[in-house]
């Protein structure tokens, strides 16, 4: 069986550095398992980093211990290049980079807090969906 190919939104990332007991946690605790494969683009990777950064006084995490994760993390993701923007499609120009780099990676789940951010996202095949429902597809909870 090939692997769920996904998209992470910025909260996600951010939330499983907060917490290690939610599902946010537990969907970046499989990213180098056989269930999904993480694509990242530049922006959304320097996104991440930058949001987990500012929170650098909430967590009980170093600068370096952030840099370390988010190596991990872009190892164990597929790289994308974006060569075509559709803006706007979203309210927010961060949620259309999510959905670019999910229509460029033909990724039927972009995994998000914030659904409601992401409607519209349907016409283009990909569904917003909370870690939660996507650990739940895939029989991980």
């Amino acid at each position: 069986m090939s692997k769920y190919q996904i998209v992470a939104d910025t909260n996600i990332f951010v939330t499983a550095l907060r917490s290690q007991f939610g599902a946010a946690y537990k969907l970046f605790s499989l990213i180098d398992s056989e269930i999904y494969q993480l694509n990242l683009s530049v922006p959304l990777a320097l996104e991440y980093e930058a949001a987990a950064k500012a929170m650098l006084a909430e967590i009980n995490l170093s600068e370096k211990d952030i840099d370390d994760i988010l190596d991990f993390v872009i190892s164990n993701s597929n790289h994308w290049q974006i060569f075509y923007l559709w803006r706007p499609q979203l309210d927010d120009p961060n949620d259309d980079t999510v959905l670019e780099l999910a229509v460029t990676a033909n990724c039927p789940y972009i995994i998000t807090y914030n659904i409601n951010d992401f409607k519209g996202t349907e016409k283009f095949g990909i569904k917003a969906i909370t870690p939660k429902a996507f650990l739940a597809i895939v029989g991980e909870i």
